[in-house]
């Protein structure tokens, strides 16, 4: 369903290669699909990829009594798992994650772009108190310059978040050099790996401005 960007398995970067992720992608890149069929391609997305993020998500085996009165060893996650959308685009892609995993928490982080510095700030900042308690992925359906990705991977971690995935549809290469570099451990799930940067900081080919696309403020 997946395979890495490299033949080196432990590089953190998985790249999907799944023809039904392929399919609803060419509909979300598309210019002239409106936001009704955009939003919830997004979110069906987010479910088909969430199988490939979850796989290595701890477990722990239990002993389940079934109607025939037999015992039945079953697997189980272990630990609670917490999925953080970085807003607002990364609402989007919660329906969907949630629709195939409805254990899961919700946290929230609202990052803007300082025009001056050009650098993220938090203006909301809702996550659950004990982020430690099992696996937190974050998020968001662009990856472009990554300076976003990285401030909210830093805020996760202060919070006390130890073990996160991150999880978004399209990617830049400067993205993933900015992720690498400033959080090697944790691992990155895109659905396409893009070209490049156009001079504004727009991944090309991309799919536009996923927000604005997503609810029809374009």
């Amino acid at each position: 369903m997946a395979q890495s960007t490299t033949d080196n398995e432990t590089d953190g970067i998985v790249i999907f290669d799944h023809p039904l992720i392929a399919h609803k992608m060419a509909a979300i890149r598309n210019k002239d699909t409106g936001h009704r069929t955009f939003r919830a391609a997004l979110s069906q997305i987010a479910g088909l990829m969430v199988y490939e993020v979850t796989r290595s998500l701890p477990t722990e085996s239990i002993d389940i009594q079934t109607p025939t009165q037999a015992i039945a060893k079953c697997t189980v996650l272990a630990g609670t798992i917490t999925i953080v959308p970085v807003l607002r685009a990364g609402l989007g892609m919660i329906d969907g994650i949630l629709e195939i995993m409805p254990e899961a928490r919700v946290g929230h982080l609202g990052l803007a772009r300082d025009e001056q510095t050009l650098e993220p700030h938090a203006y909301l900042n809702k996550l659950p108190a004990d982020l430690d308690a099992g696996p937190v992925i974050l998020v968001d359906p662009m990856l472009a310059t990554g300076g976003s990705a990285s401030a909210a991977l830093t805020m996760l971690r202060q919070a006390g978040a130890s073990d996160i995935r991150m999880l978004c549809l399209v990617a830049s290469p400067e993205g993933i050099a900015r992720l690498k570099a400033d959080h090697p451990e944790v691992t990155l799930y895109a659905a396409a790996l893009d070209d490049r940067l156009n001079d504004k900081g727009y991944i090309m080919p991309g799919l536009g401005d996923a927000g604005d696309r997503m609810y029809g403020t374009v």
